[in-house]
């Protein structure tokens, strides 16, 4: 069954697209652009509204609230491994299982499929041996189904829509990280320096092969990323592996986009970023995404030091949202100024958590539209 819209639209002279694209270009705009970043998977089974109304996911939750549309297109494996690794149980516990995903990493995780940050416990590559040998099975830049039908996706996403399109841009070392685990990068980063060097280059040449079928040819309006690259104390690497290594990746991803037109670039990234952001701006990538205000603080204060060199999307401490109604009213009224200069849309600086009040909730969603939907 279609999930039907529980909200109205909130009214605009714009469409999405010249909504989004305005907004974020810090040009005259009819209302904020209307997004939230989604929900933990216990919402679904916990909240009411979503249950009654038979909500399973964040797409169908989209489609509930009636957020404006954005749309998004990207290489068929991410410009990440392919193929994956298999799925396998290695061990079954009382309450937990052991597997090895598909990126080969072994870990616990709930039997109950409740949501926790996983807990890793082995990598198939820990050597530079284990990666040359993943490398050339599983990161074919020839591989045949990497290509792109650049036509079919231009015919599914017109020139004449109305809604904003992403290219996505991968990750430089997010995806690596994912590979090694955490602990296994930040002793790579020391113990075999070329290696990791060499998988973050793997990594900016899928994402510039794919570039190179699609731009030119399908109108995009921004490009997107992933990297999840710090934690609330920080950068998960130094500042200076950073500068040498990664920057450079994205400055050569930044030269393809800025040359097929695109101009707005964000990357998926929690924790502190704050330190990041002058070597993001640098190599083209302007917009950060979702700005946890636990890590980051304010947006506002970050906005001011950059000024329109710099967008944000998101930057909503859900904390606020659990803090009760008076405390949202506040938090919001601290983020509108910023709305009024553009360059910035707000919305939860994460999924929203199953422990706020959903009712509390659908105050912030009412109170967004009538302060920011105008």
């Amino acid at each position: 069954m279609a999930i039907q819209p529980v909200r109205e639209r909130w009214k605009g002279t714009m469409t999405d697209r010249e909504r989004f694209v305005a907004q974020m270009h810090h040009q005259p705009f009819d209302r904020c652009f209307n997004m939230e970043f989604g929900y933990w998977d216990e919402n679904f089974h916990e909240w009411p509204i979503f249950i009654e109304h038979g909500v399973k996911n964040n797409a169908e939750a989209d489609r509930f609230f009636n957020f404006d549309v954005m749309h998004g297109a990207g290489e068929p494996f991410g410009c990440w491994i392919h193929p994956g690794f298999e799925w396998i149980v290695l061990e079954e516990r009382e309450h937990t299982r052991v597997v090895r995903n598909r990126e080969g990493l072994i870990g616990e995780e709930p039997k109950d499929g409740h949501s926790t940050i996983p807990h890793f416990t082995d990598s198939s590559v820990k050597t530079p041996d284990d990666w040359k040998k993943v490398k050339e099975e599983r990161f074919r830049l020839d591989d045949p189904e990497r290509k792109v039908d650049a036509d079919a996706i231009a015919a599914k996403h017109p020139p004449d829509r109305d809604y904003p399109l992403a290219v996505h841009c991968g990750s430089m070392i997010g995806n690596v990280r994912n590979l090694l685990t955490i602990e296994g990068l930040a002793y790579a980063v020391f113990d075999y320096p070329d290696m990791v060097e060499d998988m973050v280059e793997t990594c900016c040449r899928l994402v510039e092969q794919f570039l190179d079928q699609v731009l030119g040819k399908i109108d995009f309006d921004l490009a997107s990323g992933w990297e999840d690259i710090s934690c609330n104390t920080g950068p998960l690497v130094s500042m200076d592996f950073f500068n040498r290594v990664i920057a450079p990746r994205y400055k050569r991803i930044g030269d393809k986009l800025h040359a097929g037109g695109v101009d707005v670039w964000y990357t998926d990234s929690d924790g502190d970023i704050r330190a990041l952001i002058p070597h993001f701006l640098e190599a083209g990538l302007n917009t950060m995404f979702p700005f946890e205000v636990n890590g980051c603080g304010h947006p506002g204060p970050v906005l001011d030091e950059y000024g329109p060199d710099l967008r944000i999307m998101g930057g909503f401490d859900k904390m606020q949202l659990r803090a009760g109604r008076d405390a949202i009213k506040t938090y919001m009224e601290s983020l509108m100024p910023y709305v009024e200069k553009g360059g910035f849309i707000p919305h939860c600086d994460h999924r929203c958590p199953p422990d706020v009040d959903p009712d509390d909730y659908l105050y912030y969603l009412d109170l967004k539209e009538q302060m920011l939907g105008i």
